[in-house]
């Protein structure tokens, strides 16, 4: 049912604590009744930088009195923790970068082993070097006719834990960036008949569990702790994310200490307030939205399919409303498929070589999608060539060399030299190719011909180079040995 306030459309503030702070601030700012005497700055004036501030209201000061403003928060996070089954719960204005870097934060100490995928987000290794925990790679099979990975299964995480017994946890994604899913209830049942947590980055996973035909949510699969971004799948605000827990294998304590030591203490409440509607949109239609979705994907594939030569990531291990377009068999180049739907106003979550990704949500319609595919379908047909086999990225392939820990790679001395001088050498720095942001280098790790070479390869093929010091890479970042 809707009710009468355009800014609450679907009524979502009776069960929303940090929402209803929200609105009664902008109402005072409607009625011309604010007048702050706190931060932020702009004061709500919008004659100084322009509309760029509207709505922005701390969460002290702004969408409670700062000091009661936590009880309410605290209130928000209790239902979330409620809703998916959790007993610890708490909503980060920094992303699933910071969840990942907390809980990594949270299951350790330095110098301890810890499982973890190697397709990882690059914000988990940098947690792996704030917690100075030392990684065991674990890696996904790779299916050769798509060049994309499956999930790490559970014999790899059990073989694992049977070679490094005083590993302190272990620390998987998923959905994978391509939608993939594995066995999480198998890895959690690996991971406690070893005595220590499973922790999931499920960024891409905040609708999962909400409706019987999509996967369960981590927790619900078994995991310990969670991380998941509400303003991915979820019409949240950017960089809203939750931190999910329960707290028989982690320490409610612990967790809070490590999520407070590297967030923000000035909070955005718009931010938060867009979590918990978020949340409560979930309690109250998670279901028919779930369902709608699920339904405007399965008729995306099905157009999809229809084309002659383009295939979709379907079927058992893969996530339903993930879309992964498949397009060697067309001889047509992602990249210059990207460019056709930018120019069009329709930009994607990813395009390589050989795949096109767009992330369809909530939020969108039977229009918008067939509006989306009319383009994508005209794009390819425009840019049709000579099949080809898909290729393999060399970020789900990677078989890293570790010479030494993150951390101590970190703090190293380093030094410049010719990316072919570097062969040989210790990495000192990350470099991810985006897509998909997995890095093919980290701190710690031996560089090796191959990386350079495939890391060149996806430059030449228009993808970018994230995070290196020099993204030409003419030269690389070395350990001073």
């Amino acid at each position: 049912m809707r009710c009468d306030d355009p800014r609450d459309p679907r009524g979502l503030r009776r069960d929303a604590p940090l929402l209803d702070g929200w609105l009664r601030a902008t109402e005072l700012g409607r009625l011309g009744r604010l007048n702050s005497m706190a931060v932020p700055g702009h004061k709500q004036r919008q004659d100084l930088t322009g509309a760029v501030n509207a709505g922005d209201f701390p969460l002290y000061g702004g969408l409670d009195a700062i000091k009661h403003a936590d009880v309410t928060r605290a209130d928000a996070e209790r239902r979330a923790a409620a809703l998916w089954g959790a007993d610890w719960c708490r909503f980060s204005v920094a992303g699933s970068t910071h969840g990942n870097q907390a809980l990594a934060l949270a299951v350790g100490s330095p110098g301890r082993e810890i499982i973890v995928t190697r397709i990882l987000h690059r914000s988990l290794l940098l947690g792996l070097v704030l917690a100075g925990l030392k990684p065991v790679w674990v890696r996904p099979e790779v299916d050769p006719s798509t060049g994309l990975p499956g999930a790490v299964t559970v014999p790899t995480v059990r073989a694992a834990l049977r070679e490094h017994p005083d590993a302190c946890g272990v620390f998987l994604g998923e959905p994978s960036y391509v939608g993939t899913i594995g066995d999480l209830a198998g890895n959690a049942a690996a991971a406690h008949d070893a005595g220590v947590p499973l922790l999931v980055d499920a960024a891409w996973a905040a609708h999962l569990g909400f409706h019987p035909e999509l996967p369960p949510h981590a927790l619900a699969a078994g995991a310990d702790g969670m991380v998941t971004s509400a303003h991915k799948a979820l019409p949240a605000y950017t960089q809203g994310a939750l931190v999910l827990a329960r707290t028989g294998r982690l320490n409610a304590a612990r967790l809070g200490r490590a999520f407070e030591a590297i967030h923000t203490t000035s909070p955005a409440g718009t931010i938060m307030a867009s979590i918990d509607a978020a949340r409560a949109l979930l309690a109250k239609e998670g279901e028919d939205l779930c369902g709608r979705l699920l339904t405007l994907v399965a008729m995306a594939k099905k157009r999809l399919r229809q084309v002659p030569d383009v295939g979709v990531l379907d079927g058992q291990g893969v996530e339903p409303t993930k879309l992964v377009i498949l397009i060697a068999g067309t001889g047509a180049y992602g990249y210059t498929i990207e460019n056709d739907l930018v120019a069009a106003g329709m930009p994607v979550e990813s395009a390589d070589r050989d795949t096109v990704i767009p992330i369809i949500t909530l939020a969108d319609d039977e229009d918008s999608v067939d509006a989306f595919l009319d383009v994508l379908i005209a794009s390819i047909e425009r840019h049709r060539a000579t099949p080809r086999t898909p290729g393999i990225a060399a970020s789900w392939t990677v078989v890293p060399e570790v010479v030494m820990s993150p951390r101590d790679a970190f703090f190293a001395d380093n030094e410049t030299v010719g990316a072919d001088a570097a062969v040989g050498k210790v990495s000192a720095e990350l470099i991810a190719p985006y897509p998909p942001g997995v890095p093919v280098l980290a701190p710690g790790e031996l560089i090796t011909a191959e990386a350079v070479a495939s890391l060149r390869e996806i430059k030449a093929d228009g993808g970018r180079i994230a995070y290196a010091a020099d993204p030409s890479l003419e030269t690389l970042q070395v350990i001073v040995r």
